[in-house]
C-alpha cells in the first residue's frame, strides 16, 4: 500500500514536472501565435493604414481587398502553382522513393543527395533558377555556346510562363521531402505482400497503385499537409527569382500582404487578405489532418 501511494506520488510529481516545463511553450503559442492572430483580425475590421485604429468598418476591408484585381490574379496564380506545384513533388517524390526502395546501391548517398535541397533556403534556390533560367546567363546562352544559336528558353521573362519556373525551381526543391516521408513508407509494407502478389502474377504497377498508395495515405497526408504549408507561404521564391514579375505575372498572396504592410503602409487591407489566407488554409488542412488521424486510428485497431 506504501510502495503504490509512492508510486502514485511520484507519477504525479512527474506528471506536473512535465507540465511546468511546457508552460513557458504554451504561453509563447497563446501570446505570439493566437494573440497576434486575433490583433490582426481585429486590425482588419478597422480603416487603419500606417497605424492601428480602434474604429470599427466591419467587412470593409475586405471587401476591398475583394475588389483589387492584383489581388485576386495573386489566388489566381497561387491555385495553378499550388496544383502544379502538389502533383509535381508528389509524382517525383514517389518514383524518388520507389527508386531508392530496390535496394539501390550507394543508397544513403542518394537519399543525402535527393534530400539536401530541401535543407536549402527558398532564397538560395531562387537565386540558384534564376542564374540558371536567365536567357543572358543560364541555359539559353550555354546552348548558344555550343553552337544552337536559335535555341531560346527564356520562361523566366515570359509573363505567360514565369509563373512555371517557379514552379520547377519549389518542385526540384521539395520532392526530396516527399521521397523521405513515402519511403518510410514503404519500408513499413511487408515484404510478404510483394511476394503473393508475384506469386498471383499482378503487374507491379498495379501493386503499387492499388495497394501500395492505399497503405501509404498516413504518409501521404503528411506530405500533403506539409506541401499545401509551403504553397501558402510561397514567398521567398518568388522575390529571389521574379520579383512578382513579369508585371504581375507570378504575384502572390504572401508578396501582396507583405507590399500592402509595409511597401504601402495599409495594415488593415494586409490584415484582411493575413485572414482570408488563414481561414482558406483551416478550412482546407483541418480535412486533411482528421482524415489522417482516423487512418492511424483505424491502423492502430
Amino acid at each position: 500500500m506504501v510502495a503504490a501511494r509512492a508510486s502514485r506520488t511520484r507519477s504525479r510529481a512527474a506528471c506536473w514536472s512535465a507540465y511546468i516545463a511546457l508552460l513557458p511553450m504554451v504561453l509563447t503559442v497563446l501570446g505570439a501565435y493566437v494573440g497576434t492572430m486575433l490583433w490582426t483580425a481585429r486590425v482588419s475590421v478597422s480603416s487603419a493604414r500606417i497605424f492601428p485604429t480602434g474604429d470599427f468598418v466591419g467587412i470593409g476591408q475586405y471587401e476591398r481587398l475583394f475588389r483589387n484585381a492584383r489581388w485576386l490574379l495573386s489566388l489566381e496564380n497561387l491555385a495553378v502553382y499550388g496544383v502544379l506545384f502538389i502533383a509535381g513533388s508528389l509524382v517525383l517524390g514517389f518514383l524518388l522513393a520507389v527508386f531508392i526502395d530496390q535496394k539501390v546501391m550507394g543508397e544513403g548517398t542518394l537519399r543525402t543527395v535527393f534530400l539536401y535541397p530541401y535543407a536549402m533556403s527558398f532564397v538560395a534556390t531562387g537565386l540558384v533558377w534564376q542564374w540558371i533560367l536567365n536567357p543572358e546567363l543560364g541555359i539559353q546562352r550555354v546552348a548558344r555556346q555550343l553552337g544552337f544559336e536559335d535555341f531560346t528558353f527564356g520562361w523566366i521573362v515570359d509573363q505567360d510562363k514565369a509563373l512555371y519556373t517557379i514552379v520547377l525551381a519549389t518542385v526540384w526543391q521539395a520532392s526530396g521531402l516527399v521521397m523521405a516521408l513515402l519511403l518510410s513508407g514503404l519500408r513499413g509494407i511487408d515484404d510478404e505482400l510483394w511476394k503473393a502478389a508475384r506469386i498471383d502474377g499482378i503487374p507491379v504497377w498495379r501493386v503499387y497503385i492499388n495497394i501500395v498508395l492505399p497503405l501509404l495515405w498516413p504518409a501521404l497526408s503528411t506530405a500533403l499537409i506539409l506541401l499545401f504549408a509551403l504553397v501558402v507561404k510561397l514567398f521567398d521564391a518568388v522575390v529571389a527569382m521574379t520579383q512578382g514579375g513579369p508585371g504581375t505575372a507570378t504575384e502572390v498572396p504572401a508578396k501582396f500582404i507583405m507590399d500592402y504592410l509595409f511597401g504601402r503602409a495599409n495594415i488593415g487591407l494586409a490584415s484582411a487578405a493575413s485572414i482570408v489566407l488563414l481561414t482558406t488554409v483551416v478550412a482546407i488542412v483541418a480535412p486533411l489532418y482528421y482524415a489522417r488521424a482516423r487512418a492511424v486510428q483505424r491502423g492502430l485497431k
